[in-house]
C-alpha cells in the first residue's frame, strides 16, 4: 500500500525539491541560500529577525549590516536570522508551519559571512526552547540532514559518556559525524543524556549542523 506523506513533512519535502541534489556543487543549501553568495544578493524579504549571534540586543537592518558583528577567530560575523512567515501560505493552516523550522523542528539559525560579504557557512541548532514535543524529538532531525547530504561518505565517532550521564527514554548518544561534498565541509552533532545531578525534567537532547566552505576544494 502506497502511504501519503503526513502533511506535516510538507515543509521539508518542499525544500528537497527546491534544493535538488544535495553533493551538488550548484545548489541552495537552505532555501535559497548558498555558500559563497554575496549577501547582497539575499532577498531582504526571506528573511527577518536579523541580529549578531552571541550579541544580545544587537540586531541588523539588514544582511549588509554584517560587519557591525564582531569577527570570530576565522574572520567571519555571525547572524542570527529566522524565516518570514508572511511568506510562507502554509502557515496560515497550522500553527505547525509557524515559526523557523526544518522538517518541522523548530530550529536557530546563523549565517556565518566573510569580510568580503560572502556567506561562509550556515549554522543549524534546535531551539532548546522549544516545546517539549519537539525537545524529545530534536535527535531525529539529524537524520534528516545526513539523508538531505547523502548516508554515505560521513565519518563518525561516539564520545565515551561523561561520568554520571544517563540514558533518557532508554537513548544515550553523543554523536559527532563530518563529510565533504564538493565545496562543503560539513559538521553534525546530535545529543541524548541526562547530565549528573539533572532532575528527570531536564535533559540534553538537540542536532548541531554547520555547513561550511571546504578549505580543499
Amino acid at each position: 500500500m502506497t502511504r501519503t506523506p503526513s502533511i506535516w513533512m510538507l515543509p521539508l519535502i518542499l525544500l528537497l525539491a527546491a534544493s535538488g541534489d544535495a553533493n551538488s556543487g550548484q545548489v541552495a543549501d537552505l532555501r535559497d541560500l548558498s555558500l559563497g553568495m554575496s549577501v547582497a544578493s539575499i532577498p531582504p524579504e526571506e528573511y527577518i529577525n536579523l541580529a549578531c549571534a552571541g550579541k544580545e540586543g544587537a540586531k541588523l537592518v539588514g544582511w549588509n549590516d554584517f560587519q557591525a558583528c564582531p569577527a570570530d577567530q576565522m574572520g567571519l560575523h555571525g547572524l542570527s536570522f529566522r524565516f518570514n512567515d508572511d511568506l510562507n501560505p502554509l502557515a496560515v493552516l497550522s500553527d505547525k508551519y509557524q515559526g523557523t523550522k526544518l522538517g518541522g523542528h523548530p530550529v536557530l539559525l546563523m549565517g556565518l559571512v566573510d569580510s568580503s560579504g560572502a556567506l561562509q557557512g550556515i549554522r543549524i541548532d534546535t531551539d532548546p526552547n522549544a516545546r517539549p514535543f519537539w525537545r524529545k524529538k530534536a535527535y531525529l532531525l539529524a537524520l534528516i540532514l545526513r539523508a538531505r547530504y547523502g548516508e554515505a561518505g560521513w565519518t563518525c565517532r561516539e564520545a565515551v559518556p561523561h561520568e554520571g550521564e544517563t540514558p533518557v527514554g532508554g537513548l544515550l548518544i553523543n554523536e559527532h559525524c563530518e563529510k565533504r561534498a564538493g565545496h562543503r565541509h560539513l559538521v553534525l552533532d546530535r545529543e541524548v543524556y541526562r547530565r549528573a545531578g539533572q532532575p528527570l525534567a531536564e535533559f540534553v537532547n538537540a542536532t548541531r549542523f554547520i555547513i561550511e566552505r571546504s578549505i580543499n576544494r
